[in-house]
């Protein structure tokens, strides 16, 4: 471990995983919706809600949904400014379960043209997991580049889509799928280790399966 994953990241404290962890979760749920979301039900699992009014989990959620870092000192007053921006924000408790990590939140994200789902938890020193996206689940740590796919079950998908990252020497840190039902709605992940270049996105949008493709650009601070 390094000595930033004990301490916790640059940011407007006062907690490396309430609010630190909860301002990336946002900026996370933001990009992808990949747009300004004016709706936001925020369910708070565990600690998120038994302790968060202490540590501006609340305030950093929505600093994350306004697209602010963690050391950005707006975020104190993102809830006030979230509100100028015309974004509905509501807070609510939720329990998810015992498996779920304390500092959980799902996320109901809602724009003008798309709607989301998220569950995300904050894991310790602001670091967070991306645990489900509208349902299916996934493991995306906002470390790395990472491609989301929504696509089509269909035979050949996985290895049409590393055909292209190899032929173009991207080395793949992690990849996942995970799927509605056989031939229904899912959604791949793939972390990568360097940036994705526009070619690769190009090829992408011409295979007919991919209904949407979205590039995650690490998160603040890593």
């Amino acid at each position: 471990m390094s000595i930033f994953e004990i301490i916790g990241p640059v940011m407007v404290g006062p907690s490396s995983s309430h609010t630190a962890g909860a301002c990336r979760i946002g900026y996370m749920g933001r990009k992808l919706l990949d747009e300004v979301p004016h709706t936001a039900r925020l369910l708070l699992h565990g600690s998120f809600w038994a302790t968060g009014d202490g540590h501006g989990t609340q305030e950093a959620l929505a600093a994350g949904l306004l697209g602010f870092a963690p050391d950005d000192q707006r975020l104190i007053n993102a809830l006030a400014l979230a509100k100028q921006e015309g974004i509905t924000i509501t807070f609510q408790e939720i329990d998810l379960g015992p498996q779920a990590h304390p500092n959980s939140v799902k996320m109901q994200l809602e724009g003008l043209t798309r709607s989301i789902t998220l569950i995300a938890a904050s894991i310790g020193g602001g670091n967070v997991l991306l645990q489900e996206i509208n349902g299916l689940p996934v493991a995306i740590s906002g470390t790395l580049e990472t491609l989301i796919l929504w696509h089509q079950d269909t035979p050949g998908f996985l290895a049409r889509i590393t055909a292209v990252l190899a032929c173009m020497q991207i080395n793949v840190a992690s990849i996942r799928t995970s799927r509605v039902d056989r031939g229904e709605t899912a959604i791949t992940a793939i972390e990568i280790d360097t940036p994705c270049p526009e070619e690769v996105t190009a090829l992408f949008k011409k295979i007919t399966f991919i209904t949407r493709l979205l590039v995650l650009s690490p998160l603040p601070g890593f």
